[in-house]
């Protein structure tokens, strides 16, 4: 008899973006069977979504498909679905798109599920002030902005106060939010100055608040002065020591230390003031006893595993050790790790020491050759740091015709001030808070596999029918010679 083959030690990667994908490469060549499972069909650049939002680059430039980029390792593959539920007792993974539920077995976890965007306990604010944690978002965003500028010289046209349409503010002075703040700016200031004839988009307003004392906190006192003078002379009024304390359709209210409030008149609202850890990481707290600390984090062990489970692995933002920030590095580094420690188990080599972040440095674009940057010691600014940021983003960015594409759209871009990503629609603005609406979202919006079974076979012998009497009906008229005479004269 021909001995039996003992299964491949099988690994579920919970997640397509930096942890999930970086992880899964590095279990490229290891003797182990690899199933991604993530809520979308692509891997996200996300330190570029803003790009997106304000036109300079496609979506599909920074968010290839994830079967592509793994179209050529073979112990790969890839599930789409979010995942709704982790059994550690028996070692499952359920997964749900669409109202289908998907259970996967593994031997060892990599979760990798990142994070959303924190309202600290405000959610009510997203469907006013959407945040920018996906390509949804993105694109909702590229439609509020544009979609502002053009009702703005709609309501020109006709006479309307159109100050509020033409007053963008941005909530959060962390490198997302300085970002974002910059390009409001140049876009309004120079980039669609002659495209309009009822307004002046050069007199549109870009607030950046925060409740924080200074723009860019963990880049230092130095920079963060530095971020803010380039922010002014761009034109962006930068509110410090102001809290967001209420949000709705046409505006929002700052309150300050002191206790007093200041209304801002704005359509066109981004959020970018905080994260939220996957609701995953409650889950596992809930089954571990593992502590999850305010932003829903959990506490791993220092090799990145749980408590009492050294099979699943936690990396990315979803983690609360040494105070590691929430950046694209901790999670790369993070997943490899973890990789590697799957690999010396299944080789019987001895456990790695405690997971160690080498910290390459922060960096903030705010505009066209303006930028900080954070390398060890050094404290980088203008163009130098410009260079850099272009630099480390094209590497990092996946694929080489995406790096190709995203050069030139970039050259095209800093040179002209032109932008080609400016199409929007009405969709892309209205979709998110439609899907809300419906009680179990998309789902609600298609067949449950059992009623579309059941009601098949009766629609299509109704379907076949209406077909049938169609076609004898289009014959008799020819036939009878009746095509193109009325009904009184036959």
């Amino acid at each position: 008899m021909t001995p039996t083959q003992a299964p491949r030690h099988k690994v579920v990667v919970i997640g397509s973006g930096f942890g999930g994908l970086f992880g899964t490469k590095a279990l490229r060549r290891a003797d182990v069977d690899v199933t991604v499972i993530a809520k979308t069909t692509h891997h996200l650049f996300q330190p570029l979504l803003y790009q997106v939002a304000t036109g300079i680059l496609s979506e599909g430039e920074i968010a290839p498909p994830t079967r592509e980029i793994l179209s050529g390792q073979d112990n790969a593959r890839v599930i789409l679905g979010e995942v709704t539920g982790i059994d550690l007792a028996a070692r499952t993974v359920t997964s749900q798109v669409l109202g289908r539920d998907t259970t996967t077995s593994y031997d060892s976890l990599l979760v990798a599920a990142g994070a959303s965007q924190s309202y600290f306990g405000n959610d009510h604010f997203a469907e006013f002030a959407p945040g920018m944690k996906s390509i949804d978002d993105a694109l909702e965003l590229r439609g509020r902005i544009f979609g502002a500028f053009e009702m703005a010289e709609l309501g020109a046209t006709r006479g309307d106060e159109v100050d509020h349409l033409l007053t963008f503010v941005v909530v959060g002075a962390g490198p997302t939010g300085v970002e974002m703040a910059g390009q409001i700016a140049e876009l309004a200031h120079n980039t669609l100055r002659k495209d309009f004839r009822a307004i002046n988009t050069r007199t549109a307003r870009v607030v950046l608040v925060d409740a924080a004392p200074q723009v860019l906190p963990p880049f230092g006192a130095k920079l963060g002065e530095k971020a803010k003078a380039e922010l002014e002379k761009l034109g962006v009024e930068v509110m410090l020591g102001g809290m967001v304390t209420e949000v709705d359709e046409r505006g929002l209210e700052v309150k300050f230390k002191d206790g007093h409030v200041e209304r801002i008149n704005s359509v066109a609202k981004i959020w970018a003031a905080g994260v939220q850890a996957n609701p995953l990481g409650k889950t596992l707290s809930e089954q571990t006893g593992a502590p999850l600390d305010r932003a829903g984090r959990i506490s791993v062990n220092p090799d990145l595993t749980l408590p009492g489970h050294p099979e699943v692995f936690v990396v990315g933002d979803m983690i609360a050790l040494d105070n590691l920030p929430g950046v694209a590095q901790v999670a790369i580094q993070g997943a490899k790790y973890a990789a590697k420690e799957i690999k010396n188990r299944l080789e019987d080599k001895q456990p790695q020491p405690p997971f160690k972040y080498f910290d390459k440095g922060s960096m903030a674009i705010i505009s066209r050759f303006r930028a900080v940057a954070m390398v060890g010691k050094f404290r980088l600014t203008g163009i130098v740091a410009w260079l850099m940021w272009l630099g480390v983003h094209l590497v990092y960015l996946t694929g080489f015709k995406n790096q190709v594409s995203a050069l030139m759209r970039w050259a095209i871009t800093f040179i002209s001030n032109n932008r080609s990503e400016r199409t929007t629609t009405e969709q892309q603005i209205f979709a998110r808070a439609a899907l809300a609406r419906l009680r179990r979202g998309a789902a609600d919006l298609v067949s449950d596999p059992g009623i579309y079974d059941a009601t098949r076979a009766m629609m299509e012998e109704t379907r076949r029918q209406e077909l049938e009497a169609a076609a004898h009906r289009e014959a008799e008229l020819t036939d009878s010679g009746a095509r193109g005479v009325s009904e009184a004269a036959r």
